[in-house]
């Protein structure tokens, strides 16, 4: 999947300084994750509704 155009944005929690920080885009029907400090890295993909059960889960720790 091309993420190369999708628009990116810091999860709310993410502090000024940049460490720790998550972003996300949605791609229809796709959630995509990646490391802000690393744009270029890795990135994750997951249906809507697990990026839910996922959010969710985090919220549960």
């Amino acid at each position: 999947m091309d993420l190369s155009t999708v628009v990116w944005r810091k999860a709310s929690r993410s502090t000024a300084e940049g460490d720790n920080c998550v972003e996300v885009a949605g791609v229809s029907k796709i959630v995509a994750l990646r490391d802000s400090k690393d744009p270029n890295g890795p990135k994750i993909t997951m249906s809507r509704n697990d990026f839910l059960h996922f959010t969710k889960a985090l919220k549960n720790l």
